[in-house]
């Protein structure tokens, strides 16, 4: 067994397997997660305290897209079928994308189910996530990075009811710059230019029909976590932001999972300084109207103007 103290991961993600009793931990699990790639590892416990593993549930082949930067696993089950998203860097242009890899059980193995990247083919993407709209429609949504933008965007394509290919191009949903809470900052490989972060969105449908999106990015070059909403409860929006962030403390890339006891609960990881990241479970309350308290940090309504 191993403690979550222990754990070193970043951008954690969990799935709370009702059939098991178990909650599955999936993140950025290499060690080096800024180098070459081995693959992506899950933690399994009952009580999100004690954990087994890590147990390997994605290998690359040699021919496989990618041999750098695996990031950020999501693990969603569709259609009878566990589908990972996950970023990869690729061989051929080096450029980052986010991938589908397909299990048919939870512990993997997980094969590719995309070919390649579902992002475009020369941006530079990542932090990709499954979202089922009312109409039970799939979407991938992503961050075009600022790397190649300046002012991150935060992204979404429609995808194939197969979830193997796209449909039509990406819309912008909003750029970083658009919410009050993030701040710019310099880079040496940009010089005179500002730029902004959008790192790992994940979205809920709030109890109120109202969609969520919780979003990372930077404050005075600390990592923090926000929240902003589509009051038409669809992803194309439009998008409003909360003012402040809902996590400050060095943070973020985060997601809310349910409880097998029924409550709510924020994961991400902190600190965000390689080899010191854990994952972090924070208590949350979601009300009737959509507002969200983040237990022990702030409060953040989501039908705040």
């Amino acid at each position: 067994m191993v403690k979550t103290q222990d754990i070193q991961i970043r951008d954690p993600f969990i799935f709370p397997d009702q059939k098991s009793g178990n909650y599955y931990l999936f993140g950025s699990t290499d060690k080096n997660i800024w180098g070459k790639g081995t693959g992506f590892d899950v933690y399994v416990s009952p009580d999100l305290d004690n954990w087994e593993g890590p147990y390997p549930v994605f290998r690359p082949e040699e021919d496989f897209y990618s041999e750098e930067n695996f990031w950020a696993p999501e693990v969603h089950e569709y259609k009878g079928k566990y589908y990972m998203f996950a970023t990869f860097l690729r061989k051929d242009n080096g450029c980052r994308g986010t991938g589908v890899l397909v299990s048919n059980q939870l512990m993997g193995p997980f094969k590719p189910h995309s070919t390649s990247p579902l992002t475009p083919e020369n941006w530079y993407s990542l932090d990709g996530t499954l979202f089922i709209d009312k109409n039970g429609k799939p979407w991938l949504v992503f961050c075009h990075e600022w790397v190649q933008v300046s002012d991150g965007q935060i992204c979404a394509v429609q995808l194939q009811d197969n979830l193997v290919d796209v449909i039509g191009d990406p819309i912008i949903l909003f750029r970083a710059s658009e919410a009050r809470w993030p701040t710019s900052f310099q880079h040496k490989r940009f010089p005179g230019r500002n730029n902004y972060v959008t790192d790992g969105p994940f979205v809920i449908t709030l109890p109120n029909g109202e969609l969520g999106m919780l979003w990372a990015s930077f404050i005075n070059n600390v990592y923090a976590q926000g929240i902003s909403r589509s009051r038409t409860g669809t992803i194309q929006g439009p998008w409003e932001h909360d003012s402040e962030a809902i996590y400050q403390n060095n943070g973020g890339h985060g997601m809310i999972f349910q409880t097998f006891e029924g409550d709510f609960k924020l994961t991400l990881h902190a600190p965000n300084d390689t080899p010191n990241e854990r994952p972090l479970f924070l208590d949350i309350e979601i009300n009737d109207n959509g507002r969200i308290k983040v237990m022990g940090e702030s409060e953040c309504k989501f039908n705040k103007r």
